[in-house]
């Protein structure tokens, strides 16, 4: 359930896009909840490194039974988007959309270092490169906030 983000990686087309947005709708849905910016923001973090931690156990599991980085796994996705989404403030559907979108992007064509990461082999890698895209996206979300306001 965790390695595959609660069965979204079943999706049959697309399902690291599918892990993203429900790494998103959920951000979405705990920042409803969630009133203080401060508290919110504290969760976000301290669910980033708990899913990391679970995500490599997970994914760890999952390979000898499915192989490396096998695309049912988007644990990945949904901590890399979360990353992302530290750039947007709370409950902004459009910086939330724009962190997304970037965040996909990134993960798809791996540039500026993401796919040598991407290449090596092991649990901690799958969650690596989508780390590292999640951290792109997000200083561009801060990057374009800083000059939209």
């Amino acid at each position: 359930m965790i390695g595959t983000g609660f069965g979204a990686g079943f999706t049959p087309k697309a399902p690291g896009t599918a892990g993203a947005l429900l790494g998103t709708s959920m951000w979405f849905c705990g920042a409803l909840l969630i009133q203080s910016k401060e508290l919110f923001l504290a969760c976000l973090c301290i669910t980033i490194v708990v899913f990391t931690i679970l995500g490599t156990w997970a994914t760890a599991r999952l390979i000898p039974f499915w192989g490396n980085d096998p695309s049912r796994v988007v644990v990945d996705e949904m901590v890399g988007v979360w990353v992302a989404l530290l750039a947007a403030p709370i409950r902004s559907m459009f910086y939330g959309f724009i962190a997304f979108l970037l965040f996909r992007f990134f993960d798809i064509y791996k540039p500026l270092g993401i796919r040598k990461l991407d290449n090596n082999v092991g649990a901690f890698w799958v969650m690596a490169d989508d780390i590292l895209a999640g951290l792109y996206s997000l200083i561009i979300v801060m990057i374009i906030r800083f000059y939209l306001i």
